[in-house]
């Protein structure tokens, strides 16, 4: 599964750039063979055990104690089915979107394919940290050479930051490694073992603020979200739905699976700090998005809106706020992905995303103006869909936690219901006044396959989210039990703290 889509995009290098409609289909040929692929994982998932599933450990880099070490549990699996789900939407949504460079473009989108699931997959940090840095080379290009008038400054934007980060959390896992083998004897960058080890307070606080930059940065939280406006509006749409549906749950992503459960002490120390930036970022993400002209840039904003609520909900350390958390990536990947597809069909027609230009068109396009609407309901978290159930038990979560983070975090959802309905009554509803408008055609055959899948998952989870629940429920119960355990707290003496300390003297020299 991991490695379908790199095979995939070989195969495209050995065919004739001219034959763009097969090159178009080879590769939904083998995004929708990874999707069918990861239906099993679904399936034969065990939902009472918080052991890693579907294992696979071969040793690598022997001198270093590196292995190709994969694995997912209930947090990681709806994370590799929304990678594939989303992948397939992407690519069929790009036939008539991208018209040059058709045979690097779904190579990229193929390469970006497993560099995603890597990340997801990997329980080696070395391993990981490949698959990190691997999937921001092919969004460089999809949005540097697909994207935008401004494409080149968003693609190099998107990098520093990234890579920014990245640097950090790479001290970060070395440090972890010769921590590790200076306390055992043991070269290993291995998860599993590395989750064994007590690590002392001191060097905690800096090893999560290493991780938690890099993971901030790729959220993003406030106040590191300047890179994802720009990324988003230049991006294809394709690039777009990925960005939002599946990169920037890496951030939370790296959170659950590295800060919390490897540094649990410094976690409970900075949740404040987090849970607060968490809820500014969902009222500013709202306040921004509500004066944006251009219905993409608005879709943008909204993300930082939403994934402030996903914040939250991870660092309340609570079961209902994480529970809350791990679906509200999933929901708002589904969301989010659909509004910047309905998005994309918009510019495809008119080639504006401006709110001004539109007005009336639910008149000529009545079931684009029903996709979109429930799409829009979906993102505001109405009842009966999708978003309700993430955001209610962040909210409940929240309460738990501390009764003042839910009173502000609930205005947020005041908020998107005012910024999407009032952007969504401007475009769709009034009089349609622009002749450019009266010729619009409605939805293609092809695009409503592209939405009807989103639309469905939008009302199962909405009205029946167990299946989901139940399967994360127990990794996330052990999730809090790794951070909850009094024993981890690290107790040295003095001869440790020596030991340490001239630890970290050699690796400053």
């Amino acid at each position: 599964m991991l490695f379908l889509p790199l095979i995939g995009a070989a195969i495209l290098l050995l065919i004739n750039r001219e034959k763009k409609g097969l090159i178009q289909w080879v590769c939904f040929a083998f995004t929708l063979s990874d999707f069918f692929l990861s239906l099993f994982l679904f399936i034969f998932f065990d939902a009472t055990t918080h052991e890693m599933q579907f294992v696979e450990k071969i040793p690598w880099i022997k001198g270093f104690g590196i292995s190709y070490h994969l694995g997912i549990d209930g947090i990681s699996l709806f994370l590799v089915l929304l990678t594939t789900f989303l992948s397939v939407l992407a690519v069929l949504s790009s036939f008539k979107a991208i018209n040059e460079k058709v045979k690097e473009y779904m190579v990229f989108m193929l390469l970006l394919e497993t560099g995603m699931l890597g990340v997801f997959m990997a329980l080696d940090l070395f391993l990981f940290f490949i698959f990190w840095e691997a999937m921001l080379i092919p969004m460089y290009f999809l949005i540097g050479v697909f994207g935008g008038q401004r494409k080149v400054y968003a693609a190099v934007k998107f990098i520093i930051y990234t890579m920014a980060g990245s640097t950090l959390m790479l001290i970060a896992i070395v440090f972890l490694y010769y921590f590790h083998l200076n306390t055992t004897g043991e070269a290993t960058f291995d998860l599993m073992k590395l989750y064994q080890i007590s690590i002392p307070l001191k060097y905690q606080i800096w090893l999560f603020l290493a991780f938690a930059l890099s993971f901030s940065i790729k959220v993003p939280l406030f106040p590191f979200h300047t890179w994802l406006p720009d990324a988003h509006v230049e991006a294809p749409t394709a690039g777009s739905v990925i960005l939002a549906g599946v990169l920037l749950k890496m951030g939370i992503y790296g959170f659950l699976r590295f800060c919390l459960p490897l540094f649990p002490v410094a976690s409970m120390k900075f949740a404040p700090l987090f849970a607060i930036l968490g809820i500014i970022g969902i009222i500013y993400g709202a306040l921004v998005a509500m004066m944006q002209e251009d219905i993409k840039s608005l879709v943008a904003y909204s993300s930082v809106s939403h994934l402030g609520f996903v914040i939250l909900g991870v660092f309340t350390f609570n079961l209902q706020g994480l529970q809350g958390g791990v679906i509200q990536m999933i929901n708002h990947g589904i969301s989010t992905g659909a509004l910047f597809l309905v998005v994309g069909m918009l510019y495809e027609r008119r080639h504006t995303r401006m709110i001004k230009d539109f007005g009336g068109i639910s008149k000529q396009m009545p079931l684009f103006a029903v996709c979109f609407m429930i799409v829009s309901l979906s993102s505001l978290a109405l009842p009966g869909l999708n978003g309700f159930v993430g955001e209610f038990l962040i909210l409940v979560g929240a309460f738990k936690a501390k009764k003042l983070y839910a009173v502000f975090a609930a205005l947020g959802v005041i908020l998107s219901a005012i910024y999407l309905l009032w952007m969504y009554q401007r475009v769709m509803f009034g009089e349609l006044k622009n002749p450019e408008n009266k010729g619009l055609k409605d939805l293609s055959a092809r695009e409503v396959v592209v939405l009807v899948p989103l639309l469905v998952m939008i009302f199962v989870i909405g009205i029946y989210p167990h299946p989901f629940l139940s399967r994360m429920e127990v990794s996330i119960a052990h999730l809090l039990s790794q951070v909850n355990k009094v024993e981890r707290v690290a107790v040295i003496d003095h001869n440790a703290n020596k030991r340490y300390d001239n630890l970290l003297k050699r690796m400053e020299k």
